[in-house]
């Protein structure tokens, strides 16, 4: 089979990597928009920090192992009649099946003095590993910046740019910060943790217009009031990438139209990550687009041709420099929900704030914002659906009253095997510890054979605690 794969970001390359080992017989090629290696995307924000370099971020999995890796190569229709896509150079290339991961892009608020084809200098969206790089040529000699935007893209925007020394302020239309993770009073808290990180935020405070000059760049407000800065970063969401799809005749809606098989109206043609759109959702997070890139791999690959994508309970992550922050499902409970009930505790000083939404005994929403030791116990419970326990007091405080602290810390002996470490790539304690009686001796070695670690990158003191643990015990039944 010919498979041809449309994107090399961190869905497409998956893709790529997930085929080349279930299926050997396959031919695989794969075109990329942007001239780099696949990258991790959620990385950026610490190249942006200055933590890793760009080569750290690299995915180099599926490159070199006899795939036909061709980026900087853009594909510019499909010819659904004749199976095959036209590039931007002419060439026109033969498939038996067509997986689109176009992805998404930066989405433009229509301000004046905007435009996205030509943004003027130092003005730059969030997106991408060049978008990086634009940002850090004029973060170089920047004193000050503008995040617009407070979502989680550009909270982690706001944050590199800090930690780099830069004062960094940010603007949102909305009255809270990150509105679809957040409450007003996780807000509020997280508002004062930024401010304490050197991130001044401006809420309520809709974007109407944009000036830049070779000083600085203006942002004009609609109340009348205008912010100056060095630089100014647009992080105002994305859109599903969806142009070529469209063009070809799919079905699309906010992004392209698959089935549980992730297939399109066309049954040769797939889509995976953030262009996908199942059941309604487009999720735009990486766990749910490696998870489609498995079930694309399991169809075509001939292991299960039935497989189905079934979404997983969604965690969002923030975890940079003195912000630690979990959030899941829904921050209420549905209208009329029989015995719901809703906890919380704020402790704005110690930038504390634990939310908890229970229904039936089930967890079906939380926050977590500040050093909360349950915090690991609470996206167990929320993604397992167990029940929670009678003392609601030892998940929202991160203890159980009068018990000591040290008592409750979770040890690698106590985590039950199901217990998922690596949400982006659904890896569980007992595959960690397969691995390691398979031979895995490093940290480096399980991440190899795992995939852990290598999301969104939150859970590698958990990983590293797990090996270590493993390399120290004598229990039998684990070392047997």
């Amino acid at each position: 089979m010919n498979v041809v794969v449309v994107g090399y970001g961190m869905a497409g390359s998956r893709l790529a990597a997930e085929l080349r080992d279930r299926g050997p017989h396959m031919k695989i090629t794969v075109l990329g928009a942007e001239r780099h290696r696949a990258y991790n995307r959620i990385m950026l924000s610490s190249v942006l920090a200055g933590k890793v370099r760009e080569r750290d971020v690299e995915i180099t999995e599926a490159a070199g192992h006899g795939i036909d890796l061709r980026p900087g190569v853009v594909v510019t229709a499909i010819d659904r009649a004749a199976r095959m896509v036209t590039t931007g150079d002419g060439d026109r290339i033969e498939y038996d099946h067509l997986v689109l991961a176009t992805g998404s892009r930066a989405l433009i608020p229509p301000l004046t003095g905007l435009d996205r084809e030509h943004l003027p200098e130092r003005v730059a969206v969030f997106r991408t590993l060049d978008d990086c790089r634009r940002i850090l040529a004029t973060a170089s000699e920047a004193r000050s910046a503008l995040v617009l935007g407070g979502g989680l893209l550009g909270l982690e925007a706001a944050r590199g740019l800090a930690a780099r020394g830069i004062a960094t302020e940010v603007v949102h239309a909305v009255g809270h910060l990150m509105e679809r993770q957040l409450d007003p009073g996780a807000s509020a808290v997280l508002v004062r943790t930024l401010s304490g990180l050197g991130i001044t935020a401006h809420l309520d405070a809709m974007a109407a217009s944009v000036a830049a000059d070779a000083d600085g760049v203006t942002l004009g407000l609609a109340d009348g009031r205008e912010l100056r800065a060095d630089l100014l970063v647009v992080a105002c969401g994305v859109r599903p990438e969806t142009g070529l799809a469209g063009d070809a005749g799919l079905a699309v809606e906010r992004g392209i139209v698959v089935d549980d098989h992730m297939r399109t109206s066309d049954p040769h043609i797939s889509a995976i990550g953030d262009c996908a759109q199942h059941d309604g959702v487009v999720s735009g997070l990486v766990a749910p687009a490696w998870e489609q890139a498995r079930i694309v791999a399991r169809v075509l690959g001939g292991e299960d041709p039935l497989a189905r994508y079934r979404p997983l309970p969604v965690v969002t992550r923030l975890k940079a420099a003195g912000i630690d922050l979990a959030a899941m499902g829904t921050s209420g409970p549905a209208e009329g929900a029989e015995g719901a009930e809703e906890l919380s505790f704020a402790d704005p000083v110690r930038g504390t704030y634990a939310k908890l939404t229970i229904v039936g005994e089930r967890l079906t929403g939380a926050i977590m914002l500040g050093d909360n030791p349950s915090v690991g116990a609470v996206i167990q419970l929320f993604d397992r659906g167990s029940p929670v326990p009678t003392d609601r007091r030892a998940l929202l405080l991160g203890r159980a009253i009068g018990v000591p602290a040290a008592t409750q810390a979770e040890s690698p002996a106590l985590m039950p095997d199901a217990a998922t470490v690596c949400q982006c790539n659904t890896v569980s304690k007992g595959a960690l510890v397969r691995c390691w009686r398979a031979g895995a001796r490093s940290v480096d070695d399980v991440v190899a054979a795992t995939r852990a670690t290598t999301g969104c990158g939150t859970c590698r003191d958990a990983v590293e605690g797990i090996v270590d643990w493993l390399s120290t015990v004598d229990s039998p039944e684990v070392a047997a």
